[in-house]
């Protein structure tokens, strides 16, 4: 029975592992392939030559780097907005006594069931009146919006966590709320910062339907648009769009890859010391 018990426990982790990896696997195949491979009823095999030069293609005729810069440019900003803002926050909310700071949280904590597609036509009218319309900004500003809520709720339960009788010795030697802030604060929540820099990057980094809706001129825009430079009235180059997307899914790939325990140890740490 125990094997049995053991064997059931690897099925069911076995099931997310292979639903998880199949996609990535599968798109690595599909961007190895050429078009009369992908149309010609061998859709899921592996490809009889594997097709390099389709990410040379996607690289030089997809402006890659173009597109690339914009997205990190727009993600890094974005990132250390949230981090400086939430950061902050968090603080105010767990670690000064206040009449209004459940009242605070309860309202950060409401703009997490706010859907970032509801909000597309009330943004689209004030951006456009605050002449921001296709421009960063655009992008920048909601993304911090929507990112804001759960990465004051993450930082906020680690904050709490954290003795007091550390900023009472700082007071004691005359530190300022901000240096006690600056100097004690944000060192001891690195663990959830970096959580939150995680999971914003990942969020952000392939966005789609802000940036389509908000953004139109072809040098702003970000990765995701690569795709559509490989289809055209007549034809489209599937290879070629299969490789920039792998390119384009190769960074978060990465960074969750080598620094997954980080959102680990941020979540268990807001979770269980909250």
């Amino acid at each position: 029975m125990r094997k049995v018990k053991k064997g059931f426990v690897y099925l069911l982790f076995a099931i997310p592992v292979v639903t998880q990896l199949y996609p990535l696997l599968w798109l690595m195949l599909y961007s190895l392939k050429t078009n009369e491979e992908i149309l010609g009823g061998s859709f899921f095999s592996f490809p009889k030559v594997f097709q390099w030069h389709n990410y040379r293609e996607a690289y030089e005729s997809g402006s890659y780097l173009k597109y690339l810069s914009n997205s990190v440019m727009v993600t890094g900003v974005t990132m250390i907005f949230v981090i400086l803002l939430s950061s902050m926050v968090a603080y105010a909310i767990s670690r000064f006594r206040w009449r209004y700071g459940n009242l605070v949280m309860t309202i950060f904590l409401m703009g997490m069931m706010i859907p970032m597609q509801a909000t597309l036509l009330p943004l689209m009218i004030i951006f456009k009146n605050m002449h921001i319309l296709n421009t960063h900004m655009s992008l920048i500003l909601p993304y911090v919006a929507f990112s804001t809520p759960i990465a004051v709720f993450i930082l906020s339960g680690f904050m709490k966590s954290i003795p007091h009788e550390i900023e009472e010795s700082a007071f004691i030697d005359g530190a300022s709320v901000y240096r006690i802030f600056r100097t004690i604060i944000l060192p001891v929540s690195v663990p959830p910062v970096m959580t939150v820099c995680i999971l914003t990057f990942i969020n952000i980094w392939n966005e789609y339907i802000l940036a389509a809706t908000f953004i139109s001129s072809e040098k702003l825009k970000t990765l995701p648009f690569g795709v559509y430079t490989f289809v055209s009235q007549y034809s489209v180059n599937y290879g070629n769009i299969g490789a920039f997307l792998v390119m384009g899914a190769l960074p978060v790939i990465l960074i969750y890859f080598f620094l997954s325990n980080q959102i680990t140890k941020g979540m268990v740490a807001g979770a269980v010391k909250g």
